[in-house]
């Protein structure tokens, strides 16, 4: 969980909303209404977590009975009211776009200010941004500009029945527990998610919404950091893993980097990517770009295949959204059967070569009846 640091910043409960907690709110925060997205975007792109959060904040409004925002900054030449139109087909009601030199290419400073002042004008009751880097940057220095609560890094977003807050949870104890947490007195109650937590809403290409146009009122001078250049990072596309299909993962189960070659062997076959868990990644058998869990990746493919995992919390979090899990353990009483939709008991080392077999031969043949 990320608070803010000024000592008038308010106290937040992991608790049940009425457990000795005062539910009334503030007078001058009771005009505080709608549910706000931070949109996301870069060198012409939106990210796929601002739709995914469009989602969530449709649900959430619904509930609440009030709108959806959308949050676009960018520089004069960028595209933002496409991507507000975008965002309406996504389930946005209203778009606030802010065009500004100053906010071409990301730095904290104009965007917090740009947000910041965005939420003091229009007053959302809820802002919601992607845990991404920029997000994390961008979401720790709202919240403590607007002296408000933040929960970082949430897998699911409710809206209390009792007091109407927004109820974001969260692991904690280093993935051991889950955490519901409320920012009961402060407005607004802000929260991050990471890609591919929450599922991607459906388009709907004849809906529409209304525009404001913002103005930042920021010069270059007022600046201290300088964009001098973007250096695309080679390797960043090399693995994918958050938007792959299917997934084949290994732990600590089979024993050694070796074994896990099996992994990546099945993977081949199928098509996917090449998961894993955090002691496999520690242990320097694959790279840090393939760890599911909560310290890593957030999947939802539709296969997942989880060879030599026992299913603890801190990996479930990151893969529970999967269309399918396989998991294949020598313990039947792994956790990870508690979840799997089909479970295999017995020694991955000798299931992932037959599964590899076997699928591949299934393929060969369906080539062959194609040719």
């Amino acid at each position: 969980m990320s608070t803010p640091t000024p000592s008038a910043a308010p106290a937040t409960a992991a608790r049940p909303a009425g457990r000795g907690r005062n539910l009334e709110l503030p007078e001058h925060l009771k005009a505080y209404k709608g549910v706000w997205v931070f949109i996301e975007h870069d060198r012409g792109h939106v990210h796929s977590v601002s739709w995914e959060l469009l989602g969530e904040a449709r649900k959430l409004a619904d509930t609440l009975g009030s709108s959806v925002g959308a949050v676009i900054l960018g520089g004069d030449d960028e595209p933002l009211e496409k991507f507000a139109a975008e965002a309406f087909t996504m389930g946005a009601d209203k778009a606030y776009v802010m065009h500004d030199p100053v906010l071409k290419g990301y730095r904290n400073e104009p965007f917090t200010k740009g947000l910041t002042d965005l939420v003091n004008k229009h007053q959302p009751e809820i802002l919601l941004l992607g845990a991404t880097s920029m997000g994390r940057d961008l979401a720790g220095s709202v919240a403590t500009t607007l002296l408000t609560g933040l929960t970082a890094d949430c897998t699911e977003l409710k809206i209390d029945p009792v007091s109407r807050a927004l109820a974001a949870t969260r692991p904690t104890f280093g993935g051991s527990l889950l955490c519901t947490i409320m920012t009961l007195a402060y407005r607004p109650q802000m929260a991050t998610v990471r890609p591919r937590v929450m599922a991607m809403p459906p388009v709907d290409a004849t809906r529409s919404g209304e525009i404001t146009q913002e103005t930042l009122g920021m010069v270059e001078t007022q600046i201290v950091t300088k964009l001098l250049d973007f250096i695309a990072d080679a390797n960043s596309q090399q693995i994918n893993l958050p938007y792959a299909d299917v997934i084949v993962s290994g732990g600590k189960g089979l024993k050694n980097p070796d074994n896990f070659k099996l992994v990546f062997e099945l993977a081949r076959v199928l098509g996917g990517e090449v998961g894993a868990t955090r002691p496999c990644v520690q242990a320097g058998w694959v790279e840090a770009e393939r760890q599911v869990g909560q310290t890593g990746k957030t999947v939802r493919p539709k296969l997942y295949i989880a060879a030599g995992i026992s299913g603890a919390i801190q990996h479930r979090v990151g893969m529970e959204a999967s269309d399918v899990i396989v998991a294949i353990n020598t313990d039947p009483n792994a956790p990870i059967f508690e979840f799997a939709h089909y479970g295999i008991v017995g020694n991955a080392m000798q299931v992932l070569p037959a599964l590899t077999q076997a699928f591949a031969g299934h393929f060969a043949n369906h080539r062959r009846q194609a040719a």
